[in-house]
């Protein structure tokens, strides 16, 4: 079985987003080099440096499905039904879309993060889960789900937004020493969760 991994970029003071849920300057590093990362969404493209290039490549070629918020499904539109890993993709929401099955037929959609774990595992097989969404990871992170912490931590500060990290609960979460990728316009954070 795979691993459970989160991945988002983040600002150097914490965020994911800004109030109004724009990525802003976070996904310059996408765009600052010249090695492409082909993805199979036409829409979406990565020309980064060879170091990020590598990094991307770890974190998108083992992924058997990635876990989202509905939050962000319905921002990025359900990414056409193939996000940019190229995996399929389980929601977390309390409304499933009307149009779910015509409309995103590689989705699939839970109505707790426990279960969309569990679906997310038995669609990868042996290869890795991704989680994507900021409230998601909090509550993954708080249940004991998750294997690994990335982090792409880019230069800029937004002051305020949504956060990556949040209330955990109770006690503390410790984490291993990390893998660190100085990448163009981002730094690549691995931190493996100690068990």
């Amino acid at each position: 079985m795979g691993r459970v991994l989160t991945h988002m970029t983040m600002s150097l003071d914490g965020f994911v987003a800004d109030p109004k849920d724009q990525v802003g300057e976070l996904f310059e590093w996408y765009e600052a080099g010249d090695v492409t990362v082909p993805n199979p969404n036409d829409t979406v493209s990565f020309r980064v440096d060879a170091a990020s290039a590598e990094v991307l490549r770890d974190l998108t070629e083992n992924v058997g499905a990635l876990v989202a918020g509905r939050r962000l499904f319905d921002i990025a539109g359900g990414w056409g039904d193939n996000h940019p890993v190229g995996a399929p993709v389980v929601v977390v929401t309390h409304r499933i879309p009307e149009d779910a099955t015509t409309k995103w037929p590689r989705t699939t959609f839970t109505d707790s993060v426990e279960a969309a774990i569990d679906a997310a595992r038995n669609i990868a097989g042996e290869r890795d889960v991704t989680i994507a969404s900021a409230s998601i990871i909090q509550q993954a992170l708080a249940l004991g789900l998750v294997d690994e912490v990335c982090v792409s931590l880019v230069p800029v500060l937004f002051g305020e937004g949504i956060p990556y990290f949040g209330k955990l609960g109770e006690s503390h979460l410790l984490l291993e020493d990390p893998i660190v990728v100085q990448g163009r316009r981002a730094v690549h954070l691995r931190y493996p969760v100690r068990r």
